[in-house]
């Protein structure tokens, strides 16, 4: 049977239309949460979701990503990247979601704490706004 270890959730922004933030080719952070392993058994797991709302203004092709990094001691890690074709619909708003689970995951000296960033960007011509909701979430368990 797993065992709960932690969960957390960061919301950045609530509802549609709470922000109006311009997309970038860099990656922007839209969440961040801490997770406490402490007490982990083996085959430590963590299950996570995020969505990101854009609205394009213009009906041009493009890709949104999403990327989710664990730092654990410092130390960065890609462990989950989706990549979505955003439709090419004027003055149309496109909800992204994702969700995805990070296995064996490793557990850190006291205080057994880990650390998941998620962030967007999207490429090619910039003609999108985060407009949210945006929303952050993980539930660490092991066995």
């Amino acid at each position: 049977m797993a065992k709960f270890l932690d969960g957390q959730i960061s919301q950045n922004a609530s509802y549609a239309g709470s922000i109006s933030i311009p997309a970038t080719t860099a990656p922007a952070l839209f969440g961040t949460l801490g997770l406490n392993l402490t007490g982990a058994g083996p085959n430590v797991r963590v299950n996570y979701e995020a969505t990101v709302s854009l609205f394009s203004l213009l009906g041009i092709l493009t890709t949104a990503t999403i990327t989710v990094v664990r730092i654990s001691g410092g130390v960065p890690v890609v462990v989950y990247t989706a990549n979505q074709t955003l439709p090419a619909i004027a003055l149309t708003t496109f909800n992204f979601t994702i969700s995805g689970i990070d296995n064996n995951v490793p557990v850190p000296a006291a205080p057994g704490f880990v650390t998941y960033q998620a962030f967007i960007s999207v490429g090619g011509l910039l003609l999108a706004s985060r407009v949210g909701p945006e929303s952050f979430s993980a539930i660490a368990s092991s066995d």
